[in-house]
């Protein structure tokens, strides 16, 4: 089948670095032409709240296959006639009676909800992945290249508003604004409804309505006085609908919050806080024609993909970006170890972003808060400081330097000061970010 895009990764090798190789299969991964899978979301090939290396795979691929990906919102209950009404994957997805949910599990906590009571899985994770996607022979030490090659918007499946894409953003109790609000009351959150055009031929998101969250008993019979468990679809006869951002527009960004392979650590992960292994890292750069290298840590390498974003700001602020259902048409190559020495991806540790123009790497509190941390899936949210993330970042933009640019240690410190960009990429998802940004074009003449 025809190739639709190529990655930039040997663009601007520095002196005496190889390109990679041919992509190496093992002896039991059939070879030929590329094949092309589609993946639906719906109740039955989606895992809600978690990444786990146990996880039984969808479909099996190999290096250099493409697949289309269907990803939902797990804020699509925010407003049901829009988001989630008319659409059967979605439907089933989100269904849930007094009786059963079309997904019980929502999260990687217990499933009887003995330490809070929220509900199977206690939302400790929130992210709706579709997936996992199991890469033929793919082994720790590997890495997998996910090029994004394609993101499209989710029509809403209500003939009602045809042609239309809906989002909701959240100021919620997890954001950065929450214990600092200076209007009453000063516990509040909120939730803002976004439309898009549906073809994106207008690139523009805007503003319908927002409404204050009320307490909202779910068909289990849980009340649910703030945002703290996943799916909990709101009934509009509690709120009161306000026009908001009149005259405003935002930007859209597709692209994909969380994505990556599963981690090594545990059977069961939280989606929210992003480690080594991508997760839920919330950069927006990380959309059509981006590509992404993730280190393996399972065999099959195991990718998922959620967390669907119609746009989002550096930081994420109050909680949330425009959280939106999209699809996405993905490349995986996998790179084996054997092949990496002398090139930009020897020894890479950590998520890799390569745009058309430059290369970001992303930095965390704790780049390994599984294994640095005691208790980590609780205790990570209560230690997170962007101090320890740009640390984190200045380290990593300096072993890419040097190991991708063949600069010295001196060299590296000189160009991240002068040349370097450094963002913070989101202040809520437990394991704070910061992202460094280095352009291509610095390195044209190497």
């Amino acid at each position: 089948m025809r190739v639709f895009g190529t990655s930039l990764l040997g663009a601007g090798l520095g002196v005496g670095l190889a390109l990679l190789t041919a992509p190496s299969y093992a002896a039991d991964c059939a070879a030929g032409d590329a094949r092309h899978f589609t993946v639906a979301a719906n109740k039955d090939t989606v895992h809600w709240g978690y990444f786990s290396k146990d996880a039984t795979p969808l479909i099996e691929v190999n290096s250099g296959d493409f697949v289309t990906m269907e990803a939902l919102t797990h804020h699509a209950g925010d407003d049901y006639d829009r988001m989630i009404k008319g659409d059967d994957g979605a439907e089933s997805v989100f269904h849930w009676t007094r009786n059963e949910k079309g997904v019980e599990r929502r999260g990687a906590g217990p499933m009887d909800a003995s330490v809070y009571g929220r509900g199977a899985g206690e939302g400790f994770g929130v992210h709706i992945m579709t997936g996992p996607v199991k890469v033929c022979g793919a082994q720790p030490g590997d890495v997998l290249e996910v090029r994004i090659l394609d993101v499209n918007l989710r029509p809403s499946g209500n003939q009602e508003f045809a042609g239309k894409t809906f989002g909701s953003n959240v100021a919620a109790n997890w954001g950065f604004q929450y214990n600092d609000l200076i209007e009453s009351p000063d516990k509040r959150e909120v939730v803002t409804i976004f439309e898009l055009d549906s073809s994106g031929a207008n690139v523009w998101a805007k503003p319908l309505y927002n409404f204050r969250w009320t307490p909202q008993t779910d068909p289990y019979g849980v009340e649910h006085e703030t945002i703290d468990y996943p799916g909990v679809v709101v009934d509009h006869d509690t709120v009161d609908e306000q026009p908001v951002l009149e005259g405003v527009q935002v930007r859209a960004r597709p692209h994909f919050g969380t994505m990556g392979v599963a981690p090594r650590e545990a059977d069961m992960v939280d989606t929210v806080p992003p480690a080594y292994f991508g997760g839920n890292i919330d950069d927006w750069r990380i959309g059509k024609g981006a590509t992404m290298y993730y280190p393996v840590a399972v065999d099959g390498a195991l990718f998922s993909v959620g967390d669907p974003h119609a746009a989002q700001g550096d930081s994420e602020l109050s909680g949330t970006a425009i959280e939106t259902s999209l699809t996405g048409v993905f490349q995986l190559i996998l790179h084996k170890k054997a092949d990496l020495k002398g090139t930009r991806l020897s020894g890479l540790y950590y998520p890799l972003l390569e745009t058309d123009d430059a290369w970001v790497v992303h930095g965390f509190s704790y780049p390994n808060y599984l294994a640095e941390l005691d208790k980590p899936q609780q205790t990570i949210y209560q230690k997170s400081s962007i101090d320890l993330a740009m640390r984190d970042a200045f380290r990593k933009m300096r072993h890419f330097l040097m190991t991708a640019q063949g600069l010295s240690e001196d060299e590296a410190v000189s160009l991240m000061s002068v040349g370097t960009d450094f963002g913070i990429t989101q202040v809520v998802d437990g394991n704070w970010g910061v992202h460094g940004t280095v352009k291509k074009e610095v390195f044209m003449h190497r």
